[in-house]
């Protein structure tokens, strides 16, 4: 594992350390991982790990194979200035996990010719299991594409997409798809105390069939379609709350809950452009 690039992240917030804790668990060596943050007192606990730490992003940056900007998408472009020049001279491959920066954007902002990776991941990347996509400009080389698809497969699931514009579909997909799920286990929860089930076993049950029905759907060759038309019986009881959902037009809801999202990650995108 010697040979592993290193790996430097600016930031060091809930995605940072979700993927610096999917590469440790997979054996990365903390030698090869560093982190920084405003104030080094919030970074005692990464200490611990045996990972870099500090607050100065220029001894990070240079150390870095791989760069790892993973700052609120309105600090982006104030944190890539004073990096500029240590980009410029190590020219790292860059990767951005923070949402609506373009490309374009971050090459600018970081002196130009730079290889630059634009990375949607969610939430559940904090439980290794995430669901990332991934855009890469034309520096990128097959290698460091291959490199960060690694790294990101050390904390769930890791796609590419083959134009830009489609992480605005990946944001309401996958980004912010997490929420949607969260949303229908407190409905059902809900619905589950009103009819006469104490708040502990309705969470339980809620919780236990969202998992389980998440692990059929992911192992089985069958279409989520198939599963769940396995689970309709005729005249059932499954049958009758899928025809209210039906009847309330559930499918367009979700459609056009998700272009909404989709629209939104366009509108944040023009806000943050240079």
């Amino acid at each position: 594992m010697s040979t592993q690039p290193t790996v430097a992240f600016i930031g060091a917030g809930n995605m940072a350390r979700a993927i610096i804790a999917g590469l440790l668990h997979n054996g990365y060596p903390a030698a090869s991982i560093w982190a920084t943050g405003t104030r080094a007192e919030k970074l005692a606990d990464l200490n611990t790990l045996g990972i870099n730490t500090g607050t100065d992003n220029n001894a990070a940056a240079a150390a870095a194979d791989i760069l790892i900007l993973a700052v609120k998408p309105q600090m982006m472009k104030q944190v890539c200035a004073p990096l500029r020049d240590t980009v410029m001279q190590r020219r790292p491959l860059i990767v951005s996990v923070a949402a609506g920066i373009a490309c374009d954007s971050l090459d600018l902002w970081l002196g130009g010719d730079n290889a630059v990776v634009r990375c949607m991941p969610n939430t559940p990347s904090q439980v290794q299991t995430g669901a990332s996509g991934l855009f890469a400009n034309e520096k990128v080389t097959q290698v460091q594409k291959q490199q960060t698809e690694l790294l990101l497969k050390h904390v769930g699931l890791a796609l590419w997409v083959e134009r830009e514009e489609l992480i605005h579909a990946v944001t309401a997909v996958s980004g912010s798809g997490p929420a949607y799920y969260f949303l229908f286990m407190e409905a059902m929860i809900t619905a589950g105390e009103k009819l006469g089930l104490a708040p502990e076993t309705a969470t339980a049950l809620t919780l236990q069939t969202a998992l389980g029905a998440a692990r059929m759907a992911s192992d089985s060759a069958l279409s989520p379609a198939q599963l769940r038309q396995g689970v309709t019986s005729p005249k059932g009881t499954t049958e009758q709350a899928i025809l209210s959902f039906q009847s309330a037009h559930l499918e367009a809801l979700v459609e056009d809950a998700m272009q909404a999202c989709a629209n939104r990650s366009k509108e944040l995108a023009e806000l943050l452009k240079d």
